[in-house]
């Protein structure tokens, strides 16, 4: 018996031994905490979900009313209100991302030049924070605007389109 657990211990740390980290593939990114459709996303002004809480909860947002235009039956002064504030949205996300994305790249730097120390990754952190709720609000923002362009009923009818209406609350 007590040779049979040495046995199955032997295997297990062998097993342990060889494990590789899941995060070995992303050994080679330009910037190790983001990947590159991450990076490209926030270059682009994209959502990537930081919208999910308004969203999720009967606030439309512009990109998508857009899309469903024809759909929320839109007159020509909410498209044009619409398309303003999309414009607006994406730009200041897209310059708001672009700092995100540098300040992560002098994180990555920090650690790849061995120069990180408490005081340099926290000041990196506090930054990163402090962009990332930018970019986020300015997603959140659009979708406080856009539900003041519809009518509530136009409101009603963008939950039902993107299918949340039996969820919806």
């Amino acid at each position: 018996m007590k040779f049979a657990l040495e046995v199955v211990a032997v295997v297990v740390l062998a097993g342990c031994a060889t494990t590789p980290s899941p995060y070995v593939a992303e050994q080679g990114r330009d910037i190790k905490a983001l990947s590159a459709d991450e990076t490209a996303s926030l270059l682009a002004g994209k959502g990537m979900g930081f919208a999910k809480a308004a969203e999720l909860n009967g606030y439309p947002g512009p990109a998508h009313v857009l899309e469903l235009a024809q759909g929320l039956q839109l007159t020509d002064k909410q498209r044009a209100d619409t398309q303003s504030l999309f414009n607006a949205m994406q730009a200041k996300a897209m310059a708001l991302g672009r700092e995100l994305v540098d300040e992560e790249r002098r994180l990555d730097r920090l650690f790849a030049s061995k120069a990180a120390d408490p005081a340099s990754v926290g000041a990196s952190l506090a930054r990163i924070g402090e962009l990332q709720a930018k970019v986020r609000a300015s997603h959140l923002d659009a979708h406080l605007a856009q539900v003041r362009i519809l009518t509530p009923e136009q409101t009603a009818r963008y939950v039902e389109l993107r299918g949340y209406s039996e969820h919806h609350h």
